[in-house]
C-alpha cells in the first residue's frame, strides 16, 4: 500500500485475466485504439478485490478491456455496472464477459446514467469516459459511497488524444485536488493515474 491506502503499483499482480487476449484481439480487429493498458487493468483489479462485496461502475465501456480486470477483482458478491453510449464496441465486452451474471451492461450516454442514477451507492468508480472526468464530474462524485474510490487513467499525453484535449488534464486535476472531502493522489504512472478516496462531502 502506498502512504494514502491505495495499492502500491509496483507490487501489482500483472497477470491477465483470462478474456483478456480475446478482448485485446478483437479490439484490435475493430481498431479501436482507447481502451486501457495492461498496467491500469491491474491496478483497476486490485481497487475492486479490496472490498468484499463492492459495487462498481465503469463509464465507458468500450470493448471491455478495463471491465474484464475489474470483474476479475471482484468477489461473487460484488456487482459491475458498465455504461457506454457506443452499441458496436460494448458488443465486443459482451460476446466475452455477457455470461457473467456480476455484470449489467447499460448502453446510455454517460451523461444521462449521471444524472439519474443513485447516489452514494459505488464503491468504486472507473471514469473512462469525457462525462464523470471532464465534465459531469459533481455528478460522478455524487455517486460515491462513503469511503468510496473515484479512479481516471490517460492524465498523461497519448497520441490518440484528440484537439482540445490536453489543457483540460491540468484543469481537471487542479478542480479534483481543490475539493474537499477527498483524498487525492495522481501518479505519472501507466498513461497517468489519479486516485480519490470520498472521505466526506466531496462538492
Amino acid at each position: 500500500m502506498s502512504e494514502s491506502g491505495f495499492p502500491d503499483p509496483s507490487g501489482l499482480d500483472m497477470t491477465p485475466p483470462p478474456q483478456l487476449e480475446a478482448i485485446e484481439a478483437a479490439t484490435t480487429t475493430l481498431g479501436f485504439n482507447m481502451a486501457s493498458v495492461r498496467e491500469t487493468g491491474a491496478l483497476l483489479r486490485a481497487l475492486a478485490a479490496a472490498k468484499p462485496g463492492a459495487n462498481v461502475l465503469e463509464l465507458g465501456t468500450g470493448t471491455g478491456i478495463a471491465t474484464c480486470w475489474l470483474l476479475d477483482g471482484l468477489d461473487q458478491d460484488g456487482h459491475l455496472v458498465t455504461v457506454e453510449i457506443d452499441p458496436v464496441v460494448q458488443q465486443v465486452a459482451k460476446i466475452d464477459l455477457g455470461y457473467d451474471p456480476r455484470i449489467n451492461f447499460v448502453e446510455e450516454d454517460a451523461v444521462s446514467f449521471l444524472h439519474h442514477a443513485p447516489r452514494g451507492t459505488f464503491d468504486l468508480i472507473f471514469a473512462d469516459s469525457i462525462p464523470g472526468k471532464f465534465s459531469e464530474l459533481d455528478d460522478a462524485l455524487a455517486l460515491l459511497a462513503e469511503d468510496g474510490v473515484y479512479i481516471v487513467d490517460d492524465l498523461l499525453p497519448q497520441d490518440n488524444w484528440p484537439e482540445g484535449h490536453a489543457p483540460k488534464v491540468p484543469k481537471f486535476i487542479d478542480n479534483i485536488k481543490s475539493r474537499a472531502g477527498l483524498t487525492v493522489e495522481y501518479w505519472e504512472w501507466s498513461s497517468g493515474i489519479l486516485l480519490a478516496r470520498k472521505t466526506g462531502d466531496a462538492g
